[in-house]
């Protein structure tokens, strides 16, 4: 039987108040048969009057992304769209849905900018005002809106829609959103519409230095309500100098401080407003999912701190709110103030929010009052409250999670509980940042879209959650904030000021768009962004010139990177440079591969003889002759590695080198921003999967698990955030909400599950699991534009299971674990099963065990004794005890390799 599900028009099921001009349609195939493939498609386009787009039948397997080729699209109009397919076996199905325009144009809107004419503008939020009545029976009504700020809007007491910080975080300068909402239902006769506006990212505070009015210093409106009657017949009413202006209950907002609400609170005083000038040129429609409240969660425990506070845990580092139900007298204050963490005593800790007050104030009515912000978020797990006694009933708290409301489209799950509880963190960390920009952390001053941060953990972003229009929208803002003389910002949007862009930060501009056309096969972005591309890497050619070499201005380097050397501060021990010129070549050969696919072929040999012109003076510069590097750091082996920057004579070593570099550091990473993302699937790409598994399951300081050893629920900034003894690395720079190093979710998924696309978008798969010692069984699942892909395997009791779906419309290149062959399988469920001679149980003692440890089990140093005589009892054990055994096996005079796999199996069988 085959089904046709999920029609979107541009990534969205029925989306309302659309700009564009010619949509694009994607759809996805069910079917109870394997090797399922269309074989035709037809869609078609009604509006209210007639067929606007008729296809006939197509014959192609084509049904994602599918451009709309018809009428020109009128404003504010409904289509109805029609898609009926056919497969291979010659079954048929069908589907529909609808799609709403917006304005199309900023020549839509005929209203104007006003804005208020109230005196205390820095504090009460001011609220916009206008009644009017309607005569005739309803059949539609659609609001177009923004505001210089963010805003709300009420309609006859009701709130409408239910997106948070509308109209979102844009350059503002060069763009800004408007929102369109369906409120039919709520007009009547008589009318009060409200809008609320708040400081927000437009003239509030941000950044370090507590900076305002970055874009302004006036918050203002526009607003169309468009109203069609049952008899044809329409009405607009628009801001303008009809409107009045008054203060509501928020008396105070700010981003980062918080929120007074006074629910008391009645302003009689109706002020008029006046007109604003403001372009109007700059509009665009809503561009991605808004920002809702995706889930609500429960206070779990209530805690009295040693320093006497009133504490509520909720289990969870999240990105939002409080919302508190009180039935408490008129005027009493509730105090909430926000922190991620205790500190070792148990106190509420705040050091780390630097100036960010991050507290919310609600004053009573007595009349029974449930309390939220409107205009402010935090990054928190704990909240202190005063107002409400000492034992206050945790039913009365909730936490409201915050983000873009995108749909989740990954899992990942395995054996090992403390890889789950990664896996977890890695999502909670992209729940906290995706918060309209892929800000770096949600709770201290500063909470801005840095491009290095987003650029690393972009694969991993498009496993777990849809992140196709999120992206698109803010490589928008990066593309306007871009120049030639400067490049990227480190900051989209950019309100740290003018400054030069610099490597893996500004490397965004390619990263992300190629990306996202691999994840989703989006040719249309990429083609939008390709001009951004190709700028990020004329502006490093203009810095490099003749030598092909990026060896100028300021660079981040591998960021809190720990193989610092002394007096690098922030900035890891591998050569900054070095890493500038290896993304040089990296983003280089993302435009090559661009300017391929979109068929620009003059670019695509420029841009080619350009990559090989940086390769080549790389290797000259940071290469000797037999192959050993200038900076033998973790990082720079994995970039030379992983951006096929050496030559293949020369990987051999390096890769011998890079495995060197981790035994001397005990087999855990050091690496910061730059090599953390890469170090893994370059492990897995070179032979090496086995010790990227070691890195995986290392639980001690610095490794993934060691935060979740600390009771982590999200990413943190510093692998050492937190110390072993519950000290705090430091106060000024220690977000436990920072996603970075979540990038390790990638290889997750595509190396363990082993879920990975051959071509874009997941149309042709590669499935390829690799086992991990210490993990015996995985399970990875993929929402794809084609439909779910899902690969689990166990190895136990001398088994291996595999188990494979392969969405209809797709074929996948398998690899199973232990076998040499290749397979190619069509659509449809796919079961292997057969016996293996491996153990995934991990063994007690390994290579990585230190002497210390082996030496406290009983008899141990009996097995020592006989492959290294006299050593047990020598004077060298006391400051060899911290040497592994594969430490030891690579001394001169260490014991044979041979021995020692001996000595591990007789000690593995001793019994604890």
């Amino acid at each position: 039987m085959l089904a046709c599900k999920n029609l979107t028009t541009e990534y969205r099921i029925n989306p309302v108040g659309m700009d564009v001009k010619r949509p694009r349609f994607s759809w996805q195939l069910l079917s109870d048969k394997n090797g399922t493939v269309q074989q035709s498609y037809r869609v078609v386009v009604r509006s209210e009057e007639a067929t606007v787009w008729d296809t006939d039948s197509v014959v192609s397997d084509k049904s994602v992304l599918v451009e709309y080729g018809g009428e020109p699209l009128e404003k504010s109009s409904r289509y109805r769209v029609e898609v009926s397919i056919q497969d291979n076996h010659g079954d048929t199905a069908n589907t529909d849905g609808i799609f709403e325009t917006g304005l199309l144009s900023h020549e839509g809107f005929i209203a104007d900018w006003i804005t208020h004419t109230l005196e205390d503008e820095e504090e009460a939020c001011p609220v916009f005002t206008r009644t009017f009545e309607l005569e005739k029976k309803i059949a539609a009504g659609r609001i177009y809106s923004t505001a210089l700020g963010v805003y709300e809007l009420a309609l006859n007491d009701r709130r409408v829609g239910n997106e948070f910080f509308a109209p979102g975080w844009t350059s503002y300068r060069h763009r800004l959103q408007y929102q369109t909402y369906d409120v039919t239902g709520l007009l009547r006769k008589e009318n009060t519409l409200n809008i609320t506006v708040g400081n927000g990212w437009y003239k509030g505070v941000l950044g370090f230095a507590e900076g305002k009015n970055f874009y302004g210093d006036r918050a203002a409106i526009l607003v169309q309500l468009q109203i069609t009657y049952d008899d044809g017949t329409e009405d607009v009413i628009v801001s303008d100098e009809s409107w009045t202006c008054s203060t509501g209950s928020i008396r105070y907002s700010e981003i980062y401080h918080g929120e007074t609400i006074d629910a008391g609170f009645i302003d009689d005083e109706c002020l008029p407003v006046k007109k604003y000038n403001h372009p109007k040129d700059i509009l665009k429609a809503q561009e991605c999912e808004p920002v809702c409240i995706v889930k609500r969660v429960a206070a779990v425990e209530l805690i009295h701190t040693p320093a006497g506070e009133t504490v509520i845990d909720f289990g969870q580092n999240l990105t939002g709110f409080v919302e508190v139900t009180a039935d408490c007298s008129n005027g009493t204050e509730i105090i909430v103030r926000h922190a991620e963490v205790l500190d070792k005593h148990g106190n509420f800790y705040v050091e780390n929010l630097r100036t960010a007050r991050c507290t919310d104030r609600f004053i009573c009515s007595g009349e029974g009052d449930t309390f939220a912000p409107h205009f402010t978020f935090h990054g928190f797990r704990y909240i202190a409250v005063d107002g409400l006694g000492e034992s206050p009933d945790l039913s009365s708290f909730t936490g409201c999670v915050l983000h873009t409301d995108m749909e989740q489209t990954g899992s990942f799950s395995c054996s090992h509980d403390m890889v789950n509880q990664l896996q977890h963190n890695i999502e909670w960390g992209q729940r906290g940042n995706f918060l309209d920009v892929p800000t770096d952390c949600p709770q201290r001053d500063e909470r801005l879209g840095w491009t290095g941060d987003a650029q690393v953990f972009a694969r991993t972003a498009a496993h777990n959650m849809n992140v196709a229009l999120f992206f698109a929208k803010w490589l928008r803002d990066l593309s306007a904030e871009q120049t030639p003389e400067q490049g990227v910002p480190h900051v989209i949007p950019n309100i740290l000021g003018d400054s030069q862009g610099a490597a893996a930060w500004g490397d965004a501009a390619a990263i992300i768009p190629w990306t996202m056309y691999l994840c989703y096969g989006d040719t249309r972005l990429l083609e939008e962004q390709y001009e951004s591309m190709r700028g990020w890497v004329e502006y490093i050619r203009s810095q490099a010139g003749d030598t092909n070499l990026w060896q100028t201005g300021f660079q981040f380097g591998d960021w809190l990177a720990l193989d610092k050397e002394e007096g690098s501060g922030p900035i890891g021990a591998t050569d900054r440079y070095f890493v500038a010129s290896a993304f040089y070549a990296y983003s280089t050969d993302l435009v090559r591969r661009a300017a391929e696919v979109l068929g620009h072929e003059d670019d695509y040999k420029t841009y080619t003889d350009l990559h090989n012109a940086i390769v080549k003076s790389f290797q000259r510069e940071y290469v000797t002759e037999t192959g050993r590097l200038v900076s033998e750091t973790q990082t720079a082996c994995i970039l030379s590695l992983h951006f096929g920057l050496v030559e293949k004579k020369h990987r051999p070593r390096i890769i011998k080198t890079l495995k060197t570099n981790l035994l001397n550091h005990k087999n855990h990473l050091v690496t910061g921003f730059v090599g953390t993302p890469y170090i893994c699937n370059t492990l897995s790409e070179n032979g090496l999967h086995d010790l990227a598994g070691k890195l995986l399951l290392k639980t001690d300081y610095p490794s993934w698990l060691y935060a979740v050893t600390m009771g982590a629920t999200t990413i943190w900034e510093r692998w050492n955030g937190i110390l072993p003894n519950g000290d705090f690395e430091t106060a000024q720079m220690n977000s436990f909400n920072h996603y970075a190093y979540g990038s390790i979710g990638d290889w997750l998924y595509r190396k363990v599950a082993g879920i990975d696309c051959i071509e874009p978008g997941y149309r042709k798969l590669r499935i390829a699991p690799q086992f991990v010692m210490g993990i015996t069984s995985a399970k990875g699942t993929l929402k794809t534009m084609y439909g779910v892909v899902a690969s689990s395997w166990s190895c136990e009791n001398g088994t291996i299971n595999v188990d494979i779906e392969i969405p209809a419309n797709c074929s996948a290149v398998m690899k199973l674990p232990e076998k040499l062959d290749e397979i190619t399988v069509g659509s449809g469920s796919h079961h292997f099963s057969y016996p293996t001679d491996t153990d995934l149980e991990i063994p007690k003692y390994t290579m990585d065990s230190t002497l210390a440890e082996i030496l406290d089990a009983p008899g141990a140093a009996d097995v020592l004794e006989k492959i290294m005589p006299g050593f047990v009892g020598s004077h060298f054990l006391g400051f060899m005890k911290a040497m592994s055994l594969e430490q030891l096996s690579v001394l001169p005079t260490g014991p044979d390799r041979n021995d020692l796999n001996s000595a591990l199996s007789q000690l593995n069988q001793i019994k604890p």
